[in-house]
């Protein structure tokens, strides 16, 4: 579609709203983009971005594209365009009770990756680890944001256990290199203690203390009783776990390192892009390990079975990672911290806790079961590992 560089601009990108820049701020991205002064806008299109996962501080995603005129000819352009708000914007925010929306809103820190964005972490990363260019960071208004980032073109194949070892190695590199320590504090900084006062507190422990939930048939099925009455004595020896983590030796963490947060780029598998900074925080070591392994069993795209493998795999690996940044923690004692998180942050909400507010089960049956078998795995993992 071609015409007036800024008529195409403006109607093309109608579906961005308040996260559109002006064709000025867009030409100057185009030109960031491709090295090049002198750009002609040619055309523009904006449409959203498909994604199957929805999440709270997400109010859209999309992608601006077209082609640009320049002294060496026609260049095609491409960005990725994500707006990020405060899930107190979200339409599940009105179910939580009013009592417990500040311990709620502050549970989902959507500033977190506006915030990443505009540091300087893309070049501090470790060798191995790449994230998007953030061309622009629009304040939309005081609860939201427009991120304006590179288009990743990414190669979306199931990994295999040796993908697994490579990213565990580079987040163990991530969470102790002394170039990115700086940055850890652009997010939270209590993550363990604030999981525990926001959700466990008032959302999973409540629930799990609850006969109905049990006796709920999708639980019932999957969930027998041996296995319930391990989750709870997790859950009652919980300050306990605490105080353990208390002393545990902090990191940099992504926060979500679930394998769609790495993306494998088409033209380089040596090289992973961390996207979705929502959570970055500073957390003990081993902290990124649950959702690397964990992740897509939540989801039911990988089966609880392949868990002993990637434990396998993936400890050592994070551990030689934090030995290569200068860490001298033992492998024992990250176990046990590995051990502690996993039942923290995966094991006691294996459990679908959304079926007793009238809201959808995470996936079928079969989703849920294989859940019952990652939680089943993760309390033997904690039984396997001693405490001081």
């Amino acid at each position: 579609m071609d015409g007036e560089p800024g008529q195409v601009a403006a109607f093309d990108r109608a579906i961005l709203g308040l996260a559109d820049v002006s064709d000025d701020a867009l030409t100057s991205i185009i030109e960031d983009d491709l090295g090049v002064r002198g750009v002609e806008m040619a055309s523009c299109h904006a449409e959203v971005a498909e994604y199957d996962l929805d999440a709270l501080t997400t109010a859209g995603r999309y992608r601006v594209h077209g082609t640009a005129r320049h002294a060496g000819g026609v260049s095609p352009y491409s960005f990725f365009v994500k707006v990020v708000q405060s899930w107190t914007r979200s339409p599940q925010f009105e179910q939580v009770p009013e009592a417990f929306r500040d311990i709620a809103a502050a549970s989902l820190p959507w500033r977190n990756e506006p915030a990443v964005y505009r540091s300087d972490l893309r070049d501090r990363l470790p060798d191995g680890f790449s994230m998007p260019r953030a061309y622009s960071v629009v304040d939309i208004d005081e609860l939201s944001a427009g991120l304006w980032l590179q288009f990743i073109d990414h190669d979306s194949s199931r990994w295999g256990i040796d993908t697994f070892a490579r990213a565990a190695y580079l987040l163990g590199r991530l969470a102790a290199s002394p170039t990115v320590r700086p940055l850890r504090t652009l997010g939270s900084t209590d993550v363990v203690r604030g999981y525990d006062r926001g959700r466990l507190e008032h959302q999973v422990l409540p629930v799990l203390r609850s006969e109905e939930l049990w006796v709920h048939p999708l639980v019932a099925g999957a969930f027998d009783p041996d296995l319930r009455h391990r989750i709870l004595d997790a859950a009652e020896a919980l300050p306990r776990f605490l105080e353990e983590l208390d002393g545990a030796p902090l990191g940099s963490a992504h926060g979500d390192a679930c394998p769609r947060n790495l993306l494998a780029t088409s033209g380089n598998q040596e090289t992973l892009v961390l996207i979705d900074f929502g959570f970055w925080c500073e957390a003990p070591l081993s902290f990124d390990l649950t959702q690397l392994m964990v992740g897509e069993i939540q989801t039911g795209e990988r089966p609880a079975s392949e868990l002993p493998d990637l434990e396998g795999v993936c400890l050592p690996a994070y551990h030689r990672g934090l030995i290569d940044e200068g860490c001298t923690v033992s492998l024992d004692a990250l176990r046990r911290t590995h051990a502690l998180l996993m039942v923290l942050f995966y094991g006691l909400s294996a459990v679908p806790l959304e079926v007793l507010f009238g809201l959808p089960a995470p996936g079928s049956a079969d989703v849920v079961r294989e859940r019952a078998r990652a939680a089943s795995f993760v309390l033997d993992l904690l039984d396997s590992t001693r405490g001081p």
